[in-house]
């Protein structure tokens, strides 16, 4: 299974240079071109929307397996050392930041409430009927 541990590894880079590089795209030193392609690439990576849809076999895939990591390698070898280094550590702060429970039982509750409240309106209005 150290297959298994490499590819989880690489993924693990993988999201942290896609948080990092939205970070060096805000940096003041990194340069407006590569800034304007890490943008790219970050929002790209980010976005739901793929160019290929995943839907589609094998090639749908393709995308997230091929064009995300080819360009983020592109923008992690324009990027300044010094640019490159603080960004990932950013990123690094923020992807170790821990999770708050109290949060996503507050969201979880919303949305039960929510639903209850929803599916009591449909039954009352679907007896009036």
């Amino acid at each position: 299974m150290l297959w298994l541990t490499a590819a989880k590894d690489w993924a693990r880079r993988i999201k942290r240079d896609v948080v990092a590089v939205y970070f060096a795209a805000r940096h003041p030193d990194t340069p407006w071109p590569v800034r304007l392609l890490a943008l790219t690439v970050a929002a790209y990576a980010l976005s739901p929307i793929d160019l290929i849809p995943d839907f589609i076999p094998v090639l749908g895939y393709l995308d997230d397996l091929l064009i995300v990591p080819l360009g983020l390698w592109l923008v992690v070898r324009l990027l300044p050392p010094h640019v490159l280094e603080a960004s990932r550590s950013q990123a690094q702060q923020v992807l170790e930041r821990p999770r708050s429970l109290l949060a996503a039982a507050v969201i979880i509750s919303l949305w039960i409430l929510g639903t209850g409240l929803l599916v009591g309106w449909l039954l009352n209005h679907g007896a009036k009927s």
